[in-house]
């Protein structure tokens, strides 16, 4: 398996950690999409079988080094946590599919929330690349948990939203989702808690603006064996069952069925 050296590790916020590391492939040979993710190994010992999935924040060509921004809540992720620059990690990917950009569109929106906003910096820098204008909407619990808010900053428009309005306004995501928002937004790319993304995609619905959601199920081998990952979507009003690591983790919104 791929093991590569950790760049850098720093801490971002309350239990939030930022690594790079150097990428296990050839990023300009073989490429990436923004939306996919990274199946890391916490640990050499036997005790923490599973990787961790972590979606690819951002991408650094030239260096060919990846950045993953992540919450260190269990006991790997702790452990991921502990690791510093020149350590070595256990790296597959990027895998799954990502966000597909659609061309023609001009004005694009991203809606995030808590460690499902990583994932769209990558793809906010190369919206603005292909000319788009993006105006993103955060949401955090708290001050303490809001992350990469300069990131974004460069990218466009920014809206950050928090449950106790410590920072930005207080309120749910949905709530700065207003008709003068999405003027002019040709598509929105979406990616955070279930309940998030349900609430997200019903608003959007409302206002007719399509777009693509990112599911955060819980990946066990990341390339589609163990099937504990699935999901159910509706193609040609066909109700099925889909493995989010392989065919996902972003789908059409119009797909996603929430139960």
């Amino acid at each position: 398996m791929p093991k590569v050296r950790v760049v850098k590790q720093e801490s971002v916020g309350t239990g939030l950690y930022k690594m790079v590391f150097e990428s296990p492939i050839d990023l300009k040979e073989k490429g990436f999409m923004p939306g996919q993710f990274l199946h890391l190994r916490p640990s050499e010992s036997y005790d923490l079988l599973l990787r961790r999935p972590l979606s690819l924040c951002m991408a650094d060509v030239e260096h060919n080094v990846l950045t993953v921004v992540y919450r260190a809540q269990g006991e790997g992720t702790k452990r991921l946590a502990r690791l510093a620059a020149g350590d070595v990690v256990d790296v597959l990917g990027p895998l799954g599919h990502g966000f597909a950009a659609v061309s023609g569109d001009r004005r694009s929106l991203l809606v995030g929330g808590g460690i499902g906003v990583p994932p769209l910096v990558e793809l906010g820098r190369y919206l603005k690349k292909q000319g788009q204008s993006v105006i993103s909407v955060l949401g955090f619990q708290n001050k303490s948990q809001a992350i990469l808010l300069d990131e974004f900053a460069q990218i466009g428009d920014m809206i950050v939203m928090s449950d106790d309005g410590t920072i930005g306004e207080r309120g749910l995501v949905t709530g700065a989702l207003t008709e003068d928002v999405l003027m002019d937004v040709d598509r929105f790319y979406s990616c955070g808690p279930t309940p998030m993304l349900k609430a997200v995609q019903a608003t959007m619905k409302v206002f007719c603006v399509p777009g693509f959601l990112s599911l955060e199920e819980r990946m066990g081998c990341g390339i589609g064996i163990c099937v504990g990952c699935v999901h159910e979507i509706s193609q040609k009003g066909e109700l099925k069952y889909v493995k989010t690591c392989k065919e996902g983790p972003v789908f059409p919104s119009e797909e996603v069925v929430f139960s």
